[in-house]
């Protein structure tokens, strides 16, 4: 690795010069989840600056102007995609010439919300035909994460192509071993009782994938305050299907949930993490899921 002394210089329009195999690319992230993919994949051949810290809320993100300063001369900029970050369109406008946004969800299959998918959806005209944004809570979606990114790295900085191709390699590895685990953690729980029931409809892709039904009790924003009459609805909805345990998460509002848990009976499960920015051991990507998954099996398991 070259010393900072001897690195290129950043040119006022945003570029950074990259001129032999050992110099590294800058790359800026809007997620706790993309910095931890930007580092899997990029290793040292990458200097990642993130936004976004571990335990904040990606939905009332705005970048402020020191974070636009962060940012001006990074080649890459990682955003999760899917519409979670509705000032994309502003970012865009203050880069300069050859910095690019990656959003990485972008090619990942998109669940669309329809009330015929769900064990139960809030309002048609608020759920239905949305696009549930949070594609990470797939793991073999992140897989697909993983290849775009070292694509993109290696179109920035084909120098070390090879180096993004074996980081990538080697953490879909890590990703196949993750996925064998969550199946064999769920495969714990009779197929009857996995319904999920959570705050709002973020766990849409990891039921898709493991055979779990959705029940959430806000629907697809966290904003929205569920009316009595839904309420009501979601209440008969869970003591009808047998839920077995309603689970909070780890930046929404508990009271919802906790008014569900007094008027069921049901048990109320251990906070997951909803938008994928956990702290501690929960920061990284495995390290999120791995907390999740052990705490749906620690209630939903008989």
């Amino acid at each position: 690795m070259l010393s900072k002394t001897t690195l290129p210089l950043i040119a006022l329009s945003g570029w950074l010069l990259l001129g032999n195999a050992s110099a590294d690319l800058k790359v800026a992230t809007l997620h706790p989840l993309m910095t931890d993919l930007a580092n899997k994949v990029g290793g040292g051949k990458v200097t990642v600056v993130s936004l976004l810290k571990p335990g904040s809320d990606p939905h009332d993100f705005q970048p402020s102007p020191a974070d636009l300063a962060r940012v001006r001369d990074a080649g890459v900029i990682l955003a999760s995609g899917k519409g979670l970050e509705p000032y994309l369109p502003k970012l865009r406008d203050n880069l300069a010439a050859g910095q690019k946004i990656v959003e990485v969800g972008r090619t990942i299959p998109s669940i669309r919300v329809s009330a015929g998918d769900q064990l139960f959806i809030c309002c048609p005209a608020h759920a239905s035909g949305g696009i549930d944004p949070h594609w990470w809570h797939s793991v073999s979606g992140m897989k697909r994460a993983t290849r775009v990114v070292a694509e993109e790295f290696a179109a920035a900085d084909p120098a070390n192509a090879g180096s993004y191709s074996a980081g990538a390699a080697a953490y879909t590895a890590q990703l196949d071993a993750l996925d064998g685990w969550i199946r064999g953690q769920f495969a714990r729980i009779p197929r009857n009782d996995r319904k999920l029931c959570t705050a709002h409809l973020a766990f849409g892709y990891l039921c898709r994938d493991y055979g779990f039904r959705a029940l959430p009790v806000q629907g697809l924003s966290r904003e929205s305050s569920p009316s009595p009459g839904y309420l009501a609805e979601t209440i008969n909805a869970i003591k009808r299907e047998k839920v077995r345990a309603i689970f909070p998460e780890n930046i929404a509002n508990p009271k919802v949930l906790q008014a569900m848990v007094a008027q069921t009976g049901v048990k109320q499960g251990q906070t997951l993490i909803a938008d994928g920015t956990g702290t501690g051991s929960a920061a990284t990507y495995e390290g999120m899921m791995r907390q999740n998954v052990g705490r749906i099996v620690a209630s939903l398991a008989p």
